[in-house]
């Protein structure tokens, strides 16, 4: 009997994944626990196995499509079953973006007559709510396209969901590649699973239009033009995350220079005796104490209440091919400085070869990124959700500086400096409380002994 293959669920946060390789196509052999396709999450890419032993009888989803969790992407079965009952039974994958709520009493009782929706025009700019654009954001929805029905025009929740609401059954990709190329879904008739439209749909729509004439080129001028590519998992991950952080949050930052010589001159130790130690490792584990005395700063937002973590648990931000991933070095705050240089050397490996877990990346109550080797002064960075504060580390470079000797004179000594940026949500981390934080962090790197 034929089985269905369905998109799997790695991980409680995983909600749909893209489909990036089919290891074994249509009419080939496949075996229970053998490499069937590679996908892409928010943070991966893995390879997953077949869970059934035939033929690959039918793909119900090509390469480069995204998937809900637990709906069918192929069936595998006897050469020549017949598999008609599962294509008409098996659950089509619809889009998160397509579901209606569910009409409340309130909402089925008579209400005022609706305000008519605004429809914005090319190249005007569009007023829109927070919530709009979270939810337009999550559902890849251009904003300028969603007529308004709030006050002047403005976008508000409701019209997104409308706009939803109201498109064409239509798989993500698909969605997102009409609406870069400009294609009206309205007139096309899918053929994926329920009459869905497909990428194929969209290629075979456009091969049948006549493509206009090429403008001709004007002699001795540049033909150049533009490219367009679909956001990977990663992408649209990190995007979503820092839309969240930036219309959520009430970001401010704090910056301070501190002296980085004492550690620079720990960890020259370190090497000597044949232990690897980062500066980043170093920064790390001084914020781990600093949090320590201030738990505000290590605390995190729920609603209206607070949420404070017995435990540290620093994330890191690695950049690897396609986006910035951020692992966590857990229990921070007692694994000390060589157990934090051991974990985060074992995170940095795992996440430039594609090996991390959910468990390596979640759960972090505070995250230190440092571009310092990009030769960057400072920088401010974003906080990450739902984390209330992180820290950007620039470079340090060796600078003048003054500094008063024991009888009150001024020299000029040259020490390795490094500038520090303290991102924070200023609805529950006051500005004092933020320098507070800062002046102990300061203390702890300038006296590294501390820290070991």
């Amino acid at each position: 009997m034929a089985s269905v293959i369905i998109m799997p669920k790695q991980g409680l946060l995983m909600e749909e994944g893209t489909i990036t390789k089919w290891l074994a196509k249509e009419g080939e052999q496949t075996t229970e626990g053998a490499p069937l396709f590679e996908m892409e999450t928010d943070k991966l890419t893995i390879t997953m196995d077949s869970t059934a032993t035939g033929t690959v009888l039918k793909i119900l989803h090509p390469e480069g499509d995204t998937v809900p969790i637990t709906q069918p992407i192929a069936i595998v079965g006897e050469p020549g079953e017949d598999i008609s009952g599962l294509l008409g039974d098996a659950p089509a994958a619809t889009p998160r973006a397509a579901e209606k709520p569910r009409a409340s009493a309130a909402e089925a009782a008579p209400a005022a007559a609706p305000v008519p929706a605004v429809e914005h025009a090319p190249g005007e700019r569009v007023f829109s709510s927070p919530r709009a654009r979270l939810r337009a954001e999550e559902n890849g929805v251009d904003i300028a396209a969603v007529p308004g029905s709030g006050p002047d025009g403005l976008v508000v929740e409701r019209d997104v969901q409308n706009y939803i609401a109201n498109q064409p059954a239509v798989t993500p990709l698909a969605a997102n590649q009409a609406r870069i190329q400009g294609i009206d879904l309205s007139g096309l008739t899918g053929t994926g699973p329920n009459g869905k439209i497909t990428t194929e749909d969209l290629h075979i729509a456009s091969a049948a239009v006549e493509p206009a004439p090429a403008a001709e080129p004007i002699p001795g001028q540049l033909t150049r033009g533009t490219r367009t590519e679909a956001m990977s998992g990663m992408r649209k991950v990190i995007s979503r995350n820092m839309l969240t952080s930036k219309s959520t949050n009430a970001q401010t930052n704090h910056r301070m220079v501190v002296d980085m010589t004492a550690a620079v001159a720990l960890r020259r130790q370190y090497k000597a005796l044949g232990i690897k130690i980062s500066y980043n490792d170093i920064i790390v584990r001084a914020c781990a104490k600093a949090l320590q005395d201030f738990p505000i700063v290590n605390a995190s937002v729920d609603g209206s209440d607070i949420v404070y973590h017995d435990y540290v648990n620093i994330g890191t931000a690695v950049s690897v091919p396609g986006g910035l991933i951020v692992p966590v070095i857990r229990d921070a705050d007692i694994i000390g400085l060589t157990g934090i240089a051991a974990k985060s050397a074992e995170l940095i490996e795992k996440a430039r070869e594609g090996r991390l877990t959910e468990a390596d990346y979640h759960g972090g109550t505070f995250t230190v990124s440092s571009l310092g080797m990009f030769d960057l002064d400072d920088f401010v960075a974003i906080i990450n959700p739902p984390e209330s504060a992180i820290l950007a580390v620039g470079k340090i470079a060796k600078t003048p500086v003054v500094v008063t000797d024991d009888e009150n004179e001024d020299q000029v000594v040259i020490k390795s400096m490094c500038a520090l940026c303290l991102s924070y949500d200023h609805r529950i981390i006051d500005g004092a409380e933020a320098a507070k934080f800062l002046q102990k962090l300061k203390s702890y790197l300038q006296n590294p002994i501390l820290l070991i």
